[in-house]
């Protein structure tokens, strides 16, 4: 899925989803640039504190929220990595709850 269609099917989704505020959405659309950046293979690899920057989420805290909250609501999968010098994987979903 390209960035064009996966960018539209999420605005889509979020048209009637409450939830999400604009938080949610400039992390979403960062990880999607992110995506575009990797060539549009696989899941994200990131670090949070890069996300976090390009996000402008200024609180760790903040950023693991939100992660969370796109996760439990089907947005992303998140798999987090316990290593210092490797980045944790997210997968954008082709498809919204």
């Amino acid at each position: 899925m390209k960035k064009d269609s996966i960018l539209a099917s999420f605005f889509s989704a979020i048209e009637t989803d409450q939830r999400l505020g604009i938080s949610h959405i400039g992390l979403y659309v960062t990880l999607i640039w992110l995506w575009e950046k990797q060539g549009f293979k696989g899941p994200v690899v990131a670090f949070g504190k890069d996300v976090m920057t390009l996000s402008r989420i200024a609180s760790t805290a903040t950023y693991q929220k939100l992660i969370h909250h796109l996760e439990q609501y089907g947005y992303i999968r998140y798999q987090p990595s316990y290593y210092k010098g490797k980045g944790s994987r997210i997968f954008l979903s082709k498809s919204y709850h």
